[in-house]
């Protein structure tokens, strides 16, 4: 089975190889690890809060030199910005809110990808949507770095 094989993956934006081997064994089963049905056999984290239109989660494997990095995974699959209700808007950052609150987070970031990963998804390992809450962590950052979150691939990126 080629990587392109289950549509609603990337293997190519894993990081970690714990990750690897869950991802191994989701591109076999031939689908989404973020539908609801699948959701308990693959993500480990407990599930924080759940709305009308949102799960939320720690993310099973964050980013390095963060300190808080929570997932919310829309409930029902798409893929597209555009597939999504409006309302879930509000709910998502009241959720958000009351999380960046509760875990006292001086500042942060809030991405969502969607689309392809040949497009905007590229670095996303599901394609599913879900949105990040994310606070880095300054103090592991080196002086000139910055903590970024990636968006979009061009056609001839290789990767090292």
């Amino acid at each position: 089975m080629s990587e392109n094989d289950n549509r609603f993956i990337s293997m190519s934006a894993v990081r970690r190889d714990d990750q690897r081997a869950v991802m191994e064994e989701i591109k076999e089963q031939g689908h989404c690890p973020f539908c609801i049905e699948n959701l308990e056999k693959y993500h480990k984290n407990p599930i924080l809060k759940e709305g009308k239109f949102w799960l939320l989660t720690e993310n099973q494997w964050p980013y390095e030199k963060i300190k808080h990095q929570l997932l919310a995974i829309y409930k029902t699959h798409v893929e597209h910005l555009s597939e999504i209700d409006p309302e879930s808007g509000k709910e998502l950052f009241e959720m958000f809110a009351e999380e960046s609150k509760k875990r006292k987070m001086d500042g942060g970031g809030v991405a969502i990808r969607f689309g392809t990963s040949e497009h905007g998804n590229y670095g996303s390992s599901v394609n599913h949507i879900h949105a990040h809450l994310i606070e880095p962590d300054l103090e592991a950052l080196e002086e000139t770095e910055a903590w970024r979150f990636k968006f979009g691939q061009p056609k001839n990126y290789k990767k090292k």
